[in-house]
Parts: structure tokens; C-alpha cells; sequence
């Protein structure tokens, strides 16, 4: 297994996990392909062999250019409970700090056992702090989307170190 940037043709099998996860927000087939050209930097892709086991979307915030925001993480059914989105998240976070983050958030809901769970990890593996706060009320996502939590991780010192 090799954990790298995303390419532009790894977006098809992107969209599939997305859509075959069952709990993703599925972005059309076009925003996976673009996140291999435009977002490879802050993103990964986990390749198995010839295939694409998981991957996860990120970007540094125009506004917080400290501040990695992870989009989606997903690993290929046949792939999970292995620890893979961990490490591809350690990965991501390690390659983030090297272009200045210090922090990273996401958006969770709170259903989301096993993101909260991941995200946790990070924090307690890289010994900083995690927070929860609210974000993105059901009312402002709409159509039946449940509340996205903010969870903010750090902040970390440099890549791979605890501070």
C-alpha cells in the first residue's frame, strides 16, 4: 500500500467509494477529478495495489491558511477496520504541516461514531487538543442533512512530532 497525492484519474474510483460508502455527501463525478488537480497537495489517496483503497479531500482555508480543512474521508468497503484511514490522515496531517498548518478541522455529525473516533485518535496520538463546537445547523444545510459539529484539532508543532 502507498498513501499519495490524488491524480486527476483517480477521481472516477473516488466518486465510487464516496457513493458506495452509504454515509458520504456524494459530490458529483467532476468535484472528485477536480480535487486530484486542484486540492493533490492537501489531499490523499491510498492505492492498493493498481486500485484506490481510500482517500481523503482537504484544503488549506483561504482565510486560515494555518487551518487544514478536511472535506471527506473514505475507505473502499473491502478496506476498512484496518487502520487505513488512520494512516492516511496521519500522512495528510504530516504533509499539511510541512506547508504551514497548524491545525486541522472537520465537520461532523453527531451520529458519526467512527469519524469522531478518528478524529479523537488524531488528537490523542499527536498529544494536542481536540474541540467540538457547533457549526452548520440542520435548518442551513437543508433537505433532512443532520447538524455538522466543527471539530478542531491542535495545534501541531512539526511534521510527525508531538508538541
Amino acid at each position: 500500500m502507498v498513501i499519495e497525492v490524488p491524480a486527476r484519474t483517480d477521481g472516477a474510483a473516488m466518486w465510487r467509494i464516496a457513493r458506495d460508502s452509504g454515509s458520504l455527501d456524494l459530490n458529483s463525478p467532476y468535484a472528485y477529478v477536480l480535487w486530484g488537480r486542484d486540492f493533490a497537495a492537501t489531499s490523499v489517496v491510498a492505492r492498493i495495489g493498481d486500485r484506490v483503497g481510500g482517500f481523503i479531500t482537504g484544503y488549506l482555508r483561504p482565510e486560515a491558511p494555518e487551518v487544514l480543512m478536511v472535506w471527506q474521508v473514505a475507505v473502499d468497503a473491502e478496506h476498512r477496520g484496518q487502520g487505513l484511514a488512520g494512516r492516511m490522515l496521519a500522512t495528510l496531517v504530516d504533509r499539511a504541516i510541512a506547508l504551514g498548518a497548524r491545525f486541522v478541522e472537520t465537520t461532523i455529525t453527531a451520529d458519526n461514531a467512527a469519524s469522531i473516533r478518528l478524529f479523537t485518535g488524531l488528537a490523542r496520538d499527536r498529544d494536542t487538543t481536540i474541540e467540538r463546537s457547533d457549526l452548520f445547523a440542520a435548518e442551513l444545510l437543508g433537505d433532512g442533512h443532520a447538524a455538522e459539529d466543527l471539530y478542531r484539532i491542535g495545534p501541531f508543532g512539526t511534521v510527525g512530532s508531538t508538541l
